[in-house]
């Protein structure tokens, strides 16, 4: 990866801290903000129908006038076998003499554009792009719209890089949609969290931005995409490499209830309200089936069942493990016949460019199943507008390098860090500080002052990056330092003596922890839940030799049991703020001295350190008590938990009010003509929901309505989440329901005492439904409990 590049200064003593940051912060968008682009024939984006070509732009498929379907059926039929075959790879030749260039598949934006893959190089005149902040921080912000912003910048930048001839190709495989299972998972960092609602409604919200859509969808109607997004890994994957079982060969045991209402939701939304272009299938095994290999999952569900339109690539190498690893397919042919013949269109490897050629020959593969995948390829690109001349001359074309790293794309990254920072602890107020240049801080640990920790994982060089510790030099003239660790977060030789000194010289004193890449990561799966090292050791000792309770900044993408730090009183504050982006910094920096009021929520639980005697590999999310299995994720965990799914403080305290014009009783009025009833042995008193009517259930859909106040004395921002739960009573079967279910969230703004108000409308098939064992979502008769913090407002369903 391109190394990182950022900025430091020195602190001015006599300008006001926060208007000095301010002014940093616009030197470097000034600086990042003035390229120009003067095209040259090298750094001209690639594309193919060039009306300069007398030989291809009377052919069928440069016509924009026709269908894409016809188009691409014209430009198929066109090609040669040899020329077929050497599509369904990733990195796609060209093909000269239908004037059709090279094109990379394979480029990244997990949380901005980056050069993790082959498809983007920042060696023009754009060097960097916005990195916002890892999408396990993005998440605790639970602001929809915020995600959507998010995803509009990260496509405008992908068709500026594009636009400027330093990117191959404009499908970015993200988002990541799996399910955070386990607090293990070296990925978890990469998606939404561990509930399923607010995992698909960043994936639409993310889709949705990145290909140029509208917030609420529908504007794009199929064509003209700004960029390619691509909704990964299809499916139930969440293990990389643990204690020896690695992903490629893992087969995933998962039951068809928590396939119903876990893993599967996410990918639904992300075809069937995002309108994804792109899905990548997992390496792993699901019940036997690869899930490149799995027909039932690519063809019947995915394409069939929720109207997929586009093209399903591997993840890297899966097709080759099916026979190499996994002992799947018989033979190389085999597993080449296995995907295409499931619904896979483009291979990330070379596996279908060097064995399909073979497969066709031995009468294994019908060379319509290539014409098949290559349909849905060619209708992608065509929809990206690169078979209509000149991509700087159409409807994306002025899109440049002044709209990367922009003011409002920096401002972003940074509004994102801010909202999604979670203030675990605070006791006695002792956040924020003051903001007297006299105080003096001491800024202790492994992570203070590692611009490049900030990231995560999957970014590219960012437009700038400041430390934590460079950030708040910014507000305190006197703020010494010290590493604390002398092996970075590893900490296994701890200079203890040297920070406790620092410690006691400071009036306060602000210790930045927790963990790295180093400790979780792609292909690198936790072992223990708690610090590493010799952290905790240093932790303690500098929090009882300084003068007043410390501060304590986590970073780190997946939980961590703080539970000594939680309950010492000489540790005052605690916040945790995920990988938070080149903006991370000076966002923490505003935090902890008043400048913003925290208002993110945990999109995860954090368990204590015991649960990892849970295997890694058992996908269960339910409880078993008759077994000691506790569940998984906080909708079935049975268990003692360090912090809660959806906690958070803030600066301020807020009140709730829940009401809703519907009465208690939400009558069905279900006839046995209108409706298929569930076997009573299976579910007693309940229906199918796919057997209702989607006019049945938006009629009986209804509002909530929350008041929210804020009784504090800062303006903040604050998310309001809506739980639904079942009573539970002897004429109800539980069957395995969640103990409670997020339905709807909201972010809101307020001032210092004002009220607000936020509405949800939930339909009883989407919100008030669960999945039985057979799979299927039905809807029972009896009673639920909403939840809005402590107020609770009790929904009895009468069929």
């Amino acid at each position: 990866m391109t190394s990182m590049r950022f900025l430091t200064h020195s602190p001015t003593p006599t300008s006001c801290c926060y208007v000095y940051v301010v002014n940093v912060i616009l030197i470097i968008i000034t600086i990042t903000s003035t390229t120009t682009l003067v095209l040259t024939e090298s750094t001209r984006p690639p594309y193919a129908c060039d009306s300069a070509n007398p030989a291809t732009k009377s052919l069928p498929f440069c016509k924009t006038e026709l269908p894409i379907t016809r188009r691409v059926q014209d430009l198929v039929s066109r090609l040669t076998l040899d020329e077929k075959i050497s599509q369904l790879v990733n990195t796609a030749p060209s093909i000269p003499r239908l004037g059709i260039p090279a094109y990379e598949w394979w480029s990244e934006a997990l949380h901005g554009v980056a050069d993790a893959g082959p498809g983007v190089r920042f060696d023009g005149a754009i060097h960097s792009a916005t990195s916002f902040p890892q999408v396990i921080l993005t998440a605790a912000s639970f602001d929809a719209n915020l995600w959507y912003r998010i995803g509009q910048v990260i496509g405008t930048e992908a068709r500026a890089v594009y636009n400027g001839g330093e990117a191959k190709g404009m499908t970015f495989w993200a988002p990541n949609i799996n399910i955070f299972r386990d607090p293990r998972w070296g990925r978890g960092q990469e998606t939404p969290g561990e509930d399923p609602v607010v995992t698909g409604k960043y994936a639409v919200s993310y889709v949705r931005g990145v290909q140029g859509d509208s917030f609420e969808g529908g504007k794009l109607g199929g064509a003209h995409l700004l960029a390619s997004a691509c909704c990964k890994h299809f499916t139930a994957y969440d293990l990389d490499n643990w204690k020896g079982i690695n992903r490629f060969v893992f087969d995933a045991h998962v039951t068809q209830q928590d396939l119903a209402d876990t893993y599967q939701p996410p990918f639904q939304s992300c075809i069937e309200k995002a309108k994804a272009s792109g899905i990548m299938c997992a390496y792993n095994r699901v019940n036997g089936v690869p899930n490149c290999a799995d027909f039932n999952l690519l063809s019947k569900i995915a394409r069939a069942q929720w109207g997929f339109h586009g093209y399903i690539t591997s993840d890297c190498d899966a097709v080759s493990i099916m026979y190499d690893n996994q002992g799947f397919a018989k033979s190389p042919e085999d597993a080449v016949v296995d995907v295409l013949k499931a619904g896979m269109d483009v291979n990330c490897g070379s596996y279908l460019q060097n064995h399909t050629k073979s497969a066709v020959l031995k009468r294994k593969l019908p060379v319509s199943q290539i014409d098949r995948a290559l349909h849905n390829l060619f209708a992608v690109r065509m929809r990206l507008g690169l078979f209509e001349g000149d991509p700087t001359k159409s409807l994306y074309g002025n899109i440049g390098p002044n709209q990367v790293c922009s003011q409002s794309h920096q401002a972003l990254a940074l509004e994102a860090a801010l909202n999604g920072i979670v203030l675990l602890k605070n006791s006695a107020k002792l956040l924020p500080f003051s903001h007297s240049n006299s105080i003096t801080l001491a800024v202790i640990g492994p992570n203070a002052d590692s611009p490049k920790t900030l990231q995560g994982n999957y970014f590219g060089p960012p437009c700038k990056s400041i430390s934590l510790l460079q950030a708040l030099r910014g507000y305190v003239k006197n703020a010494a330092y010290h590493p604390g660790c002398a092996d970075a977060v590893n900490c296994t030789s701890v200079d203890i003596k040297r920070a406790v000194e620092v410690a006691k010289g400071a009036d306060h004193v602000v210790l930045v922890v927790g963990l790295d890449q180093s400790q979780e990561r792609e292909d690198h799966d936790r072992e223990h839940l708690e610090l590493p090292g010799k952290q905790e050791e240093l932790i303690s000792a500098v929090a009882k030799a300084a003068k007043k309770p410390v501060v304590l900044v986590l970073l780190s993408g997946g939980p961590v049991d703080v539970s000594f730090a939680k309950y010492d009183r000489r540790i005052g504050s605690i916040l945790w703020a995920g990988y938070p982006g080149e903006a991370g910094g000076l966002a923490l920096a505003q935090i902890i001295f008043g400048h913003h009021n925290p208002g993110g929520r945990l999109p995860v639980t954090w368990y204590p350190k015991d649960y990892v005697k849970i295997p890694m590999t058992d996908m269960r999310m339910r409880a078993s008590p008759s077994s000691g299995y506790p569940g998984r994720t906080y909708r079935f965990y049975k268990g003692p938990k360090v912090f809660e799914f959806g906690y958070g403080l803030s600066y301020s305290t807020y009140s709730y009010k829940l009401s809703s014009p519907t009465q208690n009783k939400l009558y069905l009025n279900l006839s046995s003509s209108s409706i298929a009833v569930a076997a009573e042995s299976q579910q007693p008193d309940s229906v199918i929901v796919s057997e209702l009517s989607q006019e049945f259930c938006e009629t009986k859909s209804f509002s909530v309505s929350v008041g929210v106040e804020n009784e504090g004395e800062m303006e903040g921002k604050h998310s309001v989440l809506l739980f639904m739960k079942r009573e539970i009573n002897n004429n109800t079967n539980n069957g395995g329901n969640p103990l409670k279910q997020l339905v709807g969230f909201e972010s809101v703004k307020l001032k210092a005492g004002e009220r607000g108000e936020v509405e949800f409308r939930l339909s009883p098939c989407d919100h008030l439904s669960n999945a039985n064992e057979d799979g299927m979502m039905v809807l029972e008769q009896g009673s639920r409990v909403l939840l809005v913090g402590e107020e609770e407002y009790p929904i009895h369903i009468i069929f």
